[in-house]
């Protein structure tokens, strides 16, 4: 009982935004786990890029604050996981990833 009142109360307990904003954000890896099964053409890589800047940016202050928040650093590092595949494949769906075959070969 007293290890459980010590995680209430300490400074990443969940009576604190410490707790809460990474809980929420689970939320971005949920919704990334659910597109995988659509189609590429669906996915819009200037979001998908935000969401992969946004996800860089917040695990380095989730490793920089104080005290560290590994809740926040795990959600992040995840969400940029997932993030990144998404990435690849609307990448592959618009060409970018595919080898040049047709070029080599009119040459």
């Amino acid at each position: 009982m007293a290890s459980f009142r010590a995680f209430l109360n300490s400074p990443v307990g969940p009576k604190t935004t410490h707790f809460w904003g990474p809980v929420a954000n689970w939320g971005f890896v949920a919704a990334g786990l659910a597109d995988m099964n659509k189609p590429p053409e669906m996915i819009s890589g200037n979001m998908t890029a935000a969401m992969c800047v946004y996800s860089a940016l917040f695990m380095r202050f989730a490793w920089m604050v104080q005290p560290r928040n590994y809740l926040l650093l795990a959600c992040h590092a995840s969400n940029e996981t997932v993030q990144m595949y998404q990435f690849s494949r609307w990448a592959k769906s618009q060409g970018y990833l595919s080898e040049k075959k047709d070029e080599a070969a009119s040459q």
